[in-house]
C-alpha cells in the first residue's frame, strides 16, 4: 500500500514540475520583447552599407560588378576643360610628347554620359591600365601602343574605328582636341568586339594611416616645365584637394564641377626619350620615392608595383588611401614637386 502511494506521488510530483515547466518558457517567450523600428533600420542600413566600391572605398547599398574602364583623356591646353573627369574614381597625370601631360581616366563607381577628348595610346598607359584589367579606351595609337594592342594585351576600343560612330567630333573645337565617347558607347563598344563588361574588381587598400609624424601640406605645386600651362596645384580645403592646371581650376566642362579628391600620390619613375617625336618610355616597373598626400599632411613614401598598381609604401610596410577619389602624378624628379 505504501509503495503503491509513493509511485502516485511521484507520478503527481512530475506532472506538477512539467506543467511549471511550460508556463517558465511561455512566460519567457511573452516577455521576450519584438525587434523595435529602430533596431530593425539599423539591421537594414548594416545590410545596405555593407558593400565597398573597390577603387574608392566608398559605401554602396550593392555588390558592384562594373568592370573598370580607363579613357586616354586629352590635357593639351586646347582639351580643357575637359569632360567627365570628376567621376573618375584614379586618374593618373603622365608625361607624354614635350612638357605636354596625358590623363589616363579610370571609371568604376561612377560612369560619365560624356567623356574627353580622347587622345591617343602609349604602351606605359595600356601597362597602367593593365593593373585594372580595364577595358581601355583610346583614339589613335603610338606604334609601340599599337603593337601591343595588337597582339592582345589589353581589351580595347579606339575612335581610329568608331569615328563617327561610337564617338563624336565637337566642332567648336579643332582635331585632335575634339574627340568624345559615352559610356554607353564605351558599353557598345564592348559588345561589339565580344569583352566582357562586367566583373569583379580587386580593391585598392583603404585605411587610415599614423600621421602622427606627417608634415602639414596644404598646397602642392607640380610643374611639368616652366610654361604655365604645365603647372599643376592643389588647395586642401579641409576635406579634399582642390586642383587647378595652368592657373585655372580643373573643372567639367559641361557642369562646372570642381575637381576634388581625398588622395594625391606623386610618384618619381625613370623617363626616356625613345624616338624623334619626343615620345618616352617611362620605368613602371623598379620603384622609387614619391609623396603621399592626404588629409592636408604629406609622408615621404617609396612607390611599387604591385600586380600593375603603383601603390604607398614607408619603410617597406604598405600604406592605405584616404576612401574617396585618386590622382597620381608622375614626375622625372620629385624635385618638380613643391609643397607647403
Amino acid at each position: 500500500m505504501l509503495r503503491r502511494l509513493f509511485f502516485l506521488f511521484m507520478i503527481m510530483a512530475v506532472f506538477l514540475f512539467s506543467i511549471g515547466c511550460q508556463r517558465t518558457e511561455s512566460n519567457v517567450k511573452e516577455n521576450k520583447s519584438p525587434p523595435t523600428t529602430v533596431e530593425q533600420e539599423n539591421k537594414k542600413e548594416t545590410k545596405e552599407t555593407s558593400w565597398t566600391f573597390p577603387l574608392t572605398g566608398m559605401p554602396t547599398n550593392e555588390k558592384t560588378m562594373q568592370r573598370a574602364v580607363a579613357v586616354m583623356i586629352n590635357n593639351y591646353p586646347a582639351a580643357r576643360p575637359q569632360s567627365g573627369l570628376h567621376k573618375a574614381d584614379i586618374v593618373y597625370e603622365v608625361l607624354a610628347e614635350g612638357d605636354i601631360t596625358r590623363l589616363l581616366a579610370i571609371y568604376q563607381s561612377e560612369q560619365p554620359e560624356i567623356i574627353g577628348p580622347v587622345r591617343s595610346a602609349r604602351d606605359y598607359f595600356i601597362q597602367l591600365s593593365n593593373g585594372f584589367h580595364a577595358l581601355y579606351v583610346c583614339h589613335g595609337w603610338s606604334p609601340e601602343a599599337q603593337t601591343l594592342l595588337k597582339s592582345g594585351a589589353a581589351d580595347y576600343v579606339n575612335g581610329l574605328f568608331y569615328d563617327g560612330t561610337l564617338f563624336w567630333r565637337d566642332r567648336t573645337r579643332k582635331a585632335p582636341h575634339n574627340s568624345y565617347i559615352s559610356f554607353e558607347n564605351i558599353k557598345k563598344g564592348a559588345e561589339k568586339n565580344g569583352y566582357a563588361f562586367e566583373e569583379e574588381v580587386r580593391s585598392l587598400p583603404f585605411f587610415t594611416n599614423d600621421l602622427t609624424n606627417a608634415v602639414k601640406a596644404t598646397n602642392i605645386d607640380v610643374v611639368y616645365s616652366k610654361r604655365s600651362y604645365a603647372h599643376v596645384h592643389y588647395a586642401y580645403d579641409g576635406t579634399k584637394y582642390v586642383r587647378s592646371s595652368g592657373g585655372e581650376p580643373t573643372v567639367d566642362r559641361e557642369t562646372n564641377t570642381p575637381i576634388a579628391v581625398e588622395n594625391v600620390f606623386v610618384i618619381e619613375a625613370t623617363h626616356q626619350i625613345i624616338d624623334d617625336y619626343g615620345r618616352r618610355d617611362i620605368d613602371f616597373t623598379s620603384g622609387g620615392k614619391g609623396y603621399l598626400f592626404q588629409e592636408g599632411t604629406v609622408q615621404e613614401v617609396e612607390w611599387k608595383n604591385i600586380d600593375g598598381r603603383l601603390l604607398p609604401y614607408k619603410d617597406g610596410v604598405p600604406l592605405g588611401f584616404t576612401r574617396g577619389k585618386t590622382w597620381i602624378q608622375v614626375v622625372p624628379d620629385l624635385k618638380q614637386v613643391q609643397y607647403e
